[in-house]
């Protein structure tokens, strides 16, 4: 007869079996404050690059901008330049003036881009928050010093919404005059269509100028009547056209005759000219003449000046003989 079995105290499986105690951990408290700095180191560290990353160390000027209303300003925005952010809000305080201040941060490697003659505004959109955005047009004014304050310039659009509709509702107003059925639009439409209808009538261009269908085939009748003698008057035309060539420029015409003149004046001409030849070389004769004359008259002056110096010398030849003869007292010499 066999004996029951007593359980083993390793047998896990057993109803009654009682686990070992676990082995003690060493050093276990050091482990746990080891554990602990190095959570608290992980978690300043953390804080500190968080804060390095968003500026916290860097070295900043400040800008100060009023406003007379700084709704949608938050804490945290950016100041953005060329679409890129150069500044943080850090706080938004009430002036005692009653104006909003508007208090920024700008780091130092970013400040050159803002100048004394920069424009910052506040835009505020009908989706999103609002956007300060700053403008510099001359970069080479003076850079804007620490703690400025200038003001900033808003631009709502949801601020022009109501007068846009109003705007759109008087141009409806003034679509539904202008189209309405009394307006001026419409009877002009209509006086349009009654001269298409008039135009498309049986009078056609003459009944709208005539405004009658009697008058405008009375018109009618008229016009070419003097169609007709319009065309008898040029028939007529044309015969004393040919009368007129026949007698002019026939072979007993007048430009026959005209010609034959014409002949006999250039002989008459020719006549002249060879008068007038004869006249020139006359002239070119009476030239020389002129000269030889002219020449002539231009000798009598020396000449009558040695029959001077001769008369003078006569003259005292006298003086001395009648100075030397002292019987004759008034001797007379006879020039010829």
């Amino acid at each position: 007869m066999s004996t029951p079995s007593t359980p083993d105290q390793t047998d896990i499986t057993a109803p009654e079996a009682v686990l070992p105690a676990p082995p003690p951990v060493r050093h276990a408290e050091l482990k746990a404050a080891i554990l602990l700095v190095s959570m608290f180191v992980l978690i300043v560290g953390s804080v500190l690059y968080l804060m390095y990353a968003r500026g916290a160390f860097e070295a900043t000027q400040t800008l100060v901008l009023a406003t007379d209303d700084s709704d949608g300003v938050v804490v945290g925005a950016d100041l953005t330049f060329s679409g890129f952010p150069i500044g943080r809000v850090q706080r938004i305080e009430l002036a005692p003036t009653g104006k909003a201040r508007v208090i920024i941060d700008v780091p130092k490697k970013d400040a050159h881009w803002l100048r004394t003659s920069s424009i910052f505004t506040l835009e505020r959109g009908i989706v999103g928050g609002a956007k300060l955005r700053a403008y510099s047009g001359i970069l080479t004014d003076p850079p804007l010093p620490d703690e400025a304050t200038r003001d900033l310039l808003v631009g709502d659009m949801a601020a022009e919404i109501p007068r846009l509709l109003a705007a759109a509702k008087d141009l409806l107003a003034n679509l539904g005059s202008l189209t309405g059925s009394d307006s001026a639009l419409d009877t002009t439409m209509r006086n349009v269509q009654a001269v298409t209808g008039k135009l498309s009538g049986p009078g056609g261009a003459m009944g709208l100028l005539t405004g009658d269908d009697k008058q405008s085939r009375l018109l009618v009748e008229r016009a070419n009547a003097l169609l007709l003698t319009a065309d008898q008057l040029a028939r007529r035309t044309d015969g004393l056209v040919n009368n007129t060539d026949k007698r002019v420029f026939g072979e007993q015409g007048v430009m026959t005759d005209a010609q034959a003149t014409i002949v006999q004046l250039n002989a008459l001409l020719a006549d002249t000219r060879n008068s007038l030849k004869k006249v020139d070389a006359v002239l070119v004769e009476a030239q020389a003449v002129g000269a030889n004359a002219k020449a002539a008259t231009a000798d009598l002056g020396p000449l009558r000046a040695d029959v001077e110096s001769n008369l003078r010398k006569v003259e005292q030849l006298v003086n001395e003989i009648n100075r030397k003869w002292p019987f004759k007292r008034n001797p007379e010499i006879t020039l010829p």
